[in-house]
């Protein structure tokens, strides 16, 4: 598994070496910048990627060179034409408009995320030869971590208690005040057990966990070994999570399968936590969700994702105290984004060079 601090360190020692030759004219070419292949990045990445892509000696790229305001559409269109490699994120739709614009010449698409659905994998299917890279299993930790803060944050409504000592809120000493739920002998419940649920669960277990279960669309034994979970059908699992945590992938079936039939099976004493990075926010019914929390039927929930992103201000979500709501960080540490953006760039340049990528997404 890549992860975080030691993914990093890897890709860095395995970032793709420049192409060496013995012909002397050979080589004079490949200085010759015009004459490699031609990368449009369509972000100020993480800078070990860059540093990947300049030190290759491999490809002339222009960069969209900023980080907090996407690259205009109708610009994008402009400068993809005529491009060898597009390394993007997902804020950039990668559909056939694009892939007309940019024409031909593409051969290799590397985005800096594991999740993709904002390119258009029917469109890539089609006979244009264009490979994908993507980058899975480096946010690992990060994502986990991020979880279990949230979790916590959440439960024990930390967000409520900071607001109360800021403007005034905190008075005599009150018994029940600010009270939330411990995580010591409760039934911790994860839906889509994968290498983030697992991930998950290890961080958890120390917090004296009386059990964990879980549901998926089949049993996984091997990884449910590594944290003694148990199978159990999804009625089952809603109703015996005291923290229900959402790490199943977006498809058909699972749209919306967070909705109010599962909301109502659950304890009013449970939390709710969303922190996928691959799914966004697509398996939750938020309208269901807000009657859950506003009701009173759950405890409280964290996201991470939703739908759509960002989330309108005026969202009724917001107006609940017993929501908190982040803006998709996951994945935000130093060492992961870097992690990313070098593994994106090494799926582009061994894709550029038609050898098999780290990460490929195979369509």
């Amino acid at each position: 598994m890549l992860s975080s601090r030691m993914a990093l360190r890897r890709l860095q020692r395995i970032a793709v070496a420049p192409l060496s030759f013995t012909s002397g004219a050979t080589t004079k070419v490949l200085r010759d910048m015009s004459t490699l292949p031609r990368v449009y990045v369509t972000r100020q990445i993480p800078p070990e990627g860059l540093k990947i892509l300049q030190d290759s000696g491999q490809v002339q790229f222009e960069l969209w060179d900023s980080d907090d305001v996407p690259v205009p559409r109708k610009e994008l269109l402009q400068k993809v034409k005529g491009v060898d490699g597009l390394l993007c994120v997902l804020t950039e739709k990668i559909d056939a408009e694009l892939l007309d614009a940019a024409g031909s010449n593409l051969k290799v698409v590397s985005t800096m995320s594991v999740g993709f659905d904002h390119l258009s994998l029917e469109e890539l299917k089609k006979s244009r030869g264009i490979r994908v890279g993507y980058t899975p299993e480096v946010l690992t930790d990060a994502v986990a971590e991020l979880t279990v803060a949230l979790l916590l944050a959440t439960s024990r409504r930390l967000i409520e208690a900071t607001h109360e000592a800021k403007t005034g809120g905190w008075g005599t000493w009150r018994t029940l005040w600010l009270c939330g739920y411990e995580l010591a002998n409760s039934t911790v419940g994860i839906l889509g057990l994968g290498r983030i649920g697992v991930a998950i669960a290890e961080r958890l277990a120390p917090f004296k966990v009386k059990k964990f279960i879980y549901t998926d669309v089949a049993p996984r034994p091997e990884l449910a070994k590594a944290i003694n979970a148990e199978y159990v059908t999804l009625d089952e699992l809603a109703k015996q999570s005291d923290f229900l945590s959402i790490c199943c992938a977006l498809t058909p079936e699972t749209k919306e399968i967070c909705n109010k039939n599962l909301f109502s099976k659950m304890k009013n004493t449970s939390i709710f936590i969303n922190t996928s990075s691959h799914i966004r926010g697509g398996v939750v019914n938020q309208e269901d969700l807000y009657e859950a929390l506003s009701t009173g039927q759950i405890a409280g929930a964290g996201l991470d994702v939703t739908v759509p992103e960002p989330l309108p201000t005026t969202h009724p979500l917001f107006t609940l105290k017993n929501c908190v709501i982040l803006p998709h960080i996951a994945s935000a540490s130093y060492s992961t984004r870097n992690a990313m953006s070098a593994l994106a760039a090494n799926n582009l340049l061994l894709g550029l060079r038609s050898q098999p990528m780290i990460k490929e997404l195979k369509l």
